[in-house]
């Protein structure tokens, strides 16, 4: 028998929601694994996330939780229209709002509480209102950039397009300026390599 403080129609909810939000697996991206197939929008936010953890010790003073947080939450959006490479973002002025309606409705399903943080959180994000956010959008980049750096691309992949990517979040603190540069270095390699 449930407890009394279980709440049956907010479980159905969370569940329905968590349901929804698998989409986000197979929302492809631009970039390609190692081993040759499309990245899915979900494997990117699990890396993101486990970037954040491996250099927690190098961001004192935030609260990694919400960092966390942050990196689950920041694609979500895209579980119901996709993802817009960074490339093709300049043609799409309404992406943001898009994200944010298509946010709107996968959450839906839950609890008021619930749903409040996770659009919040969001906001967060977007406006890179936080040092955590800030911290997520670097690493968003980051991430991004290493995983370009070493996906089996096609031959017609935009190495050059990496090497101005986002500078304006990586530039944000010392540790992602030096992340940024080592993989600058690599981005440079695969471009003259081609």
């Amino acid at each position: 028998m449930p407890s009394a403080r279980l709440d049956p129609a907010r479980l159905a909810g969370r569940l329905a929601f968590l349901r929804e939000a698998e989409r986000l697996k197979s929302v492809l991206r631009s970039g390609f694994t190692s081993t040759g197939r499309p990245e899915s929008t979900a494997e990117h936010s699990w890396r993101l996330a486990l970037m954040a953890i491996v250099f927690a010790d190098e961001l004192p003073g935030l609260d990694i939780a919400r960092v966390l947080k942050l990196c689950v939450v920041h694609d979500l959006g895209e579980a119901i229209h996709g993802d817009i490479p960074a490339t093709a973002q300049h043609a799409h002025p309404g992406k943001s709002a898009q994200e944010r309606a298509d946010l709107h409705t996968l959450t839906r399903d839950l609890d008021a509480p619930l749903r409040a943080e996770i659009i919040a959180l969001w906001d967060e994000y977007e406006a890179a209102a936080t040092p955590e956010a800030k911290a997520v959008k670097a690493f968003d980049k980051l991430e991004t950039i290493l995983q370009h750096n070493q996906g089996a691309n096609p031959p017609s992949f935009d190495y050059a397009f990496n090497l101005g990517y986002g500078r304006q979040h990586t530039a944000s603190a010392p540790l992602f300026a030096e992340l940024r540069a080592i993989l600058d270095a690599d981005t440079q390699r695969r471009h003259d390599a081609r």
